[in-house]
């Protein structure tokens, strides 16, 4: 399998796998939104509004796998968690179909599950459900934070940081399993090319389990700020405003204590994972 289409190759997963992939010998279609700044710097760039063009099964005609990497965190009355989690999902099957792609490997999120009342998680197993019943070959996972220099969270911590102060909402107990987009990147390859992962539905977490309050400070140093707000503060500020830093199912997500299987990512890929220091090192905030 060597050649590779990947949606939403211009954010934080698709640049990053993209260009590793590219690196090891893939040749790569980067499906990109036409609103973006530029065309990926890997790969033969397409632009796609929404997976159905009709010039679109040509051009990617003849390729081995898709990587679906195109979601959604954040809802608003303009952008429904549906229109992007669930029916780009089923627009990517349909391209599968139409050029001849069997396999499809799909980014979802950790904590997603049938009994969910989440909305972001109930859109994600929706999707989930679509891939499943396609009849393509495909590989699930449901990630941690992905980490690396640019990466959403520490986006979110940088900005903090210009302000002088980290602000944790609630105790800042809850847990979180952070893997580097290296190492992602590796899984991905391994699960491009190796039929253990085939119709598989795998956690994408990272070796070590820690509160948010300890990632946190051992991301910023000792010298940052940080203080507690109210959970309720934080909720409240989420719904008033699609500009607060963290939306009303990023915090749900957040304080859901969700926590993944890493040994068995770790059989099934043989990678050998970043230890938890090379991963702060690689997000680089300053």
């Amino acid at each position: 399998m060597n050649k590779l289409v990947i949606t939403g190759a211009n954010g934080f997963v698709g640049r990053n796998v993209g260009k590793f992939l590219a690196r090891n010998g893939f040749d790569i279609t980067a499906l990109i939104r036409k609103n973006r700044k530029k065309a990926v710097d890997f790969g033969r760039s397409v632009i796609s509004k929404d997976l159905t063009e009709n010039n679109l099964a040509k051009s990617v005609k003849g390729s081995d796998a898709l990587l679906h990497f195109i979601g959604k965190g954040r809802q608003t009355a303009d952008s429904h968690y549906d229109t992007v989690n669930v029916v780009l999902t089923r627009n990517a099957i349909a391209l599968c179909k139409k050029s001849g792609i069997k396999k499809i490997i799909y980014l979802s999120g950790l904590g997603v599950d049938k009994k969910s009342t989440l909305g972001y998680f109930i859109s994600k197993f929706k999707a989930e459900q679509e891939i499943i019943q396609s009849g393509l070959d495909y590989t699930i996972f449901r990630p941690s934070y992905i980490m690396g220099k640019g990466d959403p969270l520490s986006k979110v911590l940088l900005g903090q940081i210009r302000k002088d102060c980290i602000t944790i909402p609630g105790s800042g107990k809850y847990r979180l399993q952070p893997i580097l987009v290296s190492d992602v990147a590796q899984v991905v390859m391994k699960a491009i090319r190796g039929k253990q992962f085939s119709k598989k539905t795998i956690d994408l977490v990272g070796p070590k389990t820690v509160t948010y309050n300890r990632f946190v400070r051992d991301l910023v140093g000792s010298k940052t700020k940080i203080k507690h707000i109210e959970f309720e503060k934080a909720y409240h500020d989420a719904i008033r405003s699609s500009e607060s830093e963290f939306g009303v199912d990023d915090l749900s997500v957040l304080v859901g204590d969700y926590v993944g299987n890493h040994k068995k990512l770790g059989i099934v890929s043989g990678v050998k994972f970043a230890k938890y220091n090379e991963m702060l090192e690689a997000c680089s905030l300053s």
